[in-house]
């Protein structure tokens, strides 16, 4: 079957979007994966479903799924670009939409300036709903941020492993962020897969490496559960902030550096929703025979 998509991408997360609001898609995992493929398909970090809604108060469902098959649940970047697509192509005229994830609500609302902010909920620290495996394990309190200990395994090369202390959160999915000095320096495709199979993390985590730069300003590399080291990652860039605001390293509104561009996080503790602001780009219109 021939099967029509788009290209997008925000601060360098790329992503295939297909419209099933005419026509049902039913992604096989085989069928992610040929997508996302860089030689044999047409190559993203993800691959987004655009579906009507199947609830009230809601405009529209929002499935995500790995260049590697499985179906997740959660990417703050490709929320961006799910907005700019309906938007684009007509499919509502609202700047501001509610979209159904596999495990909530997002609201998503286009600024003067073409950026789009997405209201990506609470923040969630509790370890059990992350899921972390805490057994055994005696945390260091930053400010009201309980970071853990994780003893790294020694990989195949036998790299004596660095100590390492992680903040554990979820964004709607799970993220591990550590603190490192220089980013340049940090051995992310080391121990980015090392940390995202940690046997203490249930379901996986997507690791952070996070360096600040100022209260204001950090930049972050994120090693994805499933996807590997992308160039920018919206709930790893939420992630980070909220353990650096929660650790007192950090003010309310920080920008990231990732290597795909800026994004901004504003959280104002507790309970309150996570905001992020970033770019949302059209690249180019395909189709491809599965």
């Amino acid at each position: 079957m021939k099967l029509a998509f788009t290209k997008m991408q925000g601060a360098g997360n790329d992503f295939v979007v297909l419209d099933a609001t005419r026509q049902p898609v039913e992604l096989s995992p085989e069928w992610a994966r040929r997508l996302g493929d860089r030689r044999f398909g047409v190559g993203a970090d993800q691959i987004l479903v655009v579906e009507p809604a199947d609830e009230p108060g809601v405009d529209f469902r929002y499935r995500i799924f790995n260049n590697s098959g499985e179906e997740v649940e959660h990417c703050g970047n490709g929320a961006r670009c799910f907005l700019r697509y309906v938007r684009d192509r007509g499919l509502t005229s609202a700047r501001r939409v509610r979209v159904q994830t596999v495990n909530r609500v997002l609201e998503l609302f286009e600024q003067d300036d073409g950026r789009v902010t997405v209201d990506m909920g609470a923040p969630v620290f509790a370890p059990d709903q992350v899921p972390f495996d805490t057994a055994g394990l005696q945390p260091l309190r930053e400010g009201t941020l309980a970071l853990w200990p994780l003893v790294l395994p020694v990989p195949a090369d036998g790299t004596r492993p660095p100590p390492c202390q992680v903040g554990v959160v979820s964004m709607g999915n799970p993220h591990a962020v550590w603190r490192v000095d220089d980013l340049d320096t940090a051995d992310v495709p080391r121990w980015g897969p090392v940390i995202e199979s940690h046997p203490r993390f249930a379901q996986r985590v997507n690791a952070g490496f996070l360096q600040p730069l100022s209260r204001s300003e950090v930049r972050l590399r994120v090693y994805e559960r499933g996807a590997g080291e992308t160039l920018a990652c919206g709930t790893g860039a939420c992630a980070a902030v909220v353990v650096g605001i929660a650790a007192g390293w950090l003010d309310s509104r920080v920008d990231v550096h990732t290597r795909g561009g800026l994004l901004t996080i504003e959280w104002a503790g507790g309970q309150a929703p996570v905001l992020m602001t970033g770019p949302a780009e059209f690249v180019f219109d395909g189709e491809i025979t599965l």
